[in-house]
């Protein structure tokens, strides 16, 4: 019976490991004081907001100049912007800030956090998750609010992952730096294609971790692999970022999510798409605007293989958007399908916000097929009418 006994909690210790562990894994959502709300042990003021070495904030370790910062706190004559809530954190010279995350390993994730520019003249930002990592650059401002949401995706290549967020500039000021605020994270999965459809994630549902009270949508950077997109299926080919939107802020076409171009040529999404040599194929996608008062006209620029049409969104009292499609020849097994925004549109409410054309349930499909089906109904048709006639 003791023999059993200690079996038995031996088990339940077992099996409690194993539910601990499973538990450790990071949920999707805001990391541990994400939004930098929880205060220090000693409070929140300018003597334990300072940190030079040792954490001072909840659930972060920290390493270089790093500062908790307040909504409407002053540096000289400037107000330094906290995009959300109360507080956020400003990282000086190389200074960085970390936390540990428990992560599926070979799973594909995304990190979601907003960002803010201060007294530097050309600010930027490294986000990793060793050895993975990449370097945004802030320069450009794309909502007159003062700082923007980001997603930079990576792939696990161990259980546990540091998410590192470090400041690579090196001012005369050390504390000039940028602010980041609400970091939250994402496991992503590739959806799979349809059986009617080459286009991957083609309704833009799967995407970055969207927080439901940020208004401005997330912006995509550069980033010219598939394989560790924050938007699964697509590549953001250009040096400006595209804005990922939500229909709880914006109009959009199908769905819950869709893409809005900015910047022109600047701003380009593409994929990749299997596709048959020689035969003929039709693009097919959703236009429309995003209900963000975007300045008119709203056109895009739309690739398949070596086809490029300018199609311009008329507006409809009736709809937000529109249908239009792009006739092609495959060339090879794969073939690219790409679109941007043919002007550098803003907002007619503050004239600084960039905007554009709204795309959404992108399709290509094999142009035989349809005749194919026609035809076959057609025969039916025929056969039908002989047997009458008979």
């Amino acid at each position: 019976m003791v023999f059993s006994s200690t079996k038995c909690r031996w088990a339940s210790v077992f099996l409690l490991l194993v539910v601990c562990s499973a538990s450790a894994v990071v949920e999707d959502g805001s990391l541990v004081n994400g939004d930098f709300e929880s205060p220090p042990s000693g409070g929140f003021s300018s003597d334990a907001g300072i940190s030079d070495g040792p954490a001072v904030i909840p659930g972060w370790k920290t390493n270089g100049t790093v500062e908790l910062v307040e909504s409407g706190q002053k540096q000289g004559g400037m107000i330094l912007i906290v995009p959300q809530g109360a507080h956020a954190v400003r990282l000086g010279n190389d200074a960085e800030i970390s936390q540990e995350v428990k992560v599926e390993k070979g799973s594909l994730y995304s990190v979601t956090f907003s960002a803010a520019r201060t007294c530097a003249q050309l600010e930027s930002l490294n986000v990793s998750v060793p050895p993975a990592s990449q370097t945004i650059d802030l320069q450009t401002l794309y909502s007159v609010q003062g700082w923007d949401s980001y997603a930079w995706a990576f792939q696990a290549e161990e259980e546990d992952a540091r998410v590192v967020f470090r400041n690579p500039g090196m001012e005369d000021d050390p504390t000039c730096g940028p602010i980041i605020d609400d970091i939250a994270i994402k496991k992503l999965f590739v959806p799979e294609k349809p059986k009617d459809n080459a286009v991957v994630n083609g309704d833009f549902e799967e995407g970055p971790w969207m927080f439901r009270n940020e208004s401005l949508g997330v912006l995509l950077p550069t980033n010219l692999d598939e394989d560790t997109s924050s938007l699964p299926g697509w590549n953001v080919e250009s040096n400006r970022a595209v804005r990922y939107i939500d229909s709880y802020h914006f109009s959009v076409p199908g769905g819950k999510r869709a893409i809005e171009l900015l910047s022109g040529k600047e701003g380009i999404i593409s994929q990749m798409v299997q596709t048959k040599p020689n035969k003929p194929y039709r693009l097919t996608f959703s236009l429309g605007h995003a209900s963000d008062a975007c300045k008119q006209p709203l056109a895009v620029m739309a690739f398949a293989g070596d086809q490029a049409q300018n199609i311009h969104y008329t507006p409809d009292s009736n709809s937000t958007f529109q249908t239009a499609n792009l006739n092609f020849t495959a060339k090879a097994e794969r073939t690219r399908v790409a679109f941007y925004s043919v002007y550098y549109n803003t907002r007619t409410d503050d004239m600084s916000s960039l905007c554009g054309p709204v795309v959404d349930d992108v399709r290509v499909e094999q142009s035989a097929s349809v005749r194919i089906r026609v035809g076959g109904l057609g025969l039916l048709l025929i056969l039908l009418l002989v047997v009458v006639l008979l």
